[in-house]
């Protein structure tokens, strides 16, 4: 891109997995996404824990189902007040059948079904809640994406 290019973003991608600092990574995909008049897809991505207690049945679906609902409507509910178009999805951050399954990857692939043009995912130490998942995932995505990545 030469300077007499500008810069655009149609769709900007916000992993999340339910902490604080995947909320506070929402709030900049949103002001991102609203200087660039784009939308946002937050995609939450399930923790290794909670995969296997579903897969072992120790962790009951409904539960999860509603409390990543919950977190996504507040994910909404900061977008709306920004005027932003949102879209959502869930994925599993890992995998007993699949060595490759882990949350940079979906990460990445979810940013290419969803043709996002930037990225934006929380990069804080691990805190040890086992929902808190995306900082493990920060360094490949910052690694390997090919659309800007902006970690906060």
């Amino acid at each position: 891109m030469d300077a007499s290019e500008s810069f655009t973003v149609d769709t900007v991608l916000a992993p999340v997995d339910g902490s604080e600092e995947s909320a506070t990574a929402v709030e900049y995909a949103v002001a991102v996404a609203d200087r660039y008049d784009a939308s946002v897809h937050a995609v939450f991505v399930l923790g290794r824990g909670v995969v296997r207690g579903l897969d072992a049945g120790t962790v009951e679906e409904d539960e999860v189902a509603d409390s990543t609902q919950e977190f996504l409507d507040d994910v909404g509910r900061i977008a709306a007040d920004a005027d932003v178009s949102l879209s959502t999805s869930v994925d599993h951050g890992f995998s007993t059948t699949r060595k490759t399954r882990h949350p940079g990857n979906v990460v990445l692939d979810t940013a290419d079904a969803v043709n996002a043009d930037f990225i934006v995912l929380p990069r804080e130490p691990v805190t040890g809640a086992p929902a808190e998942v995306l900082e493990k995932a920060a360094e490949y995505v910052l690694s390997y994406a090919s659309q800007p990545v902006l970690s906060v």
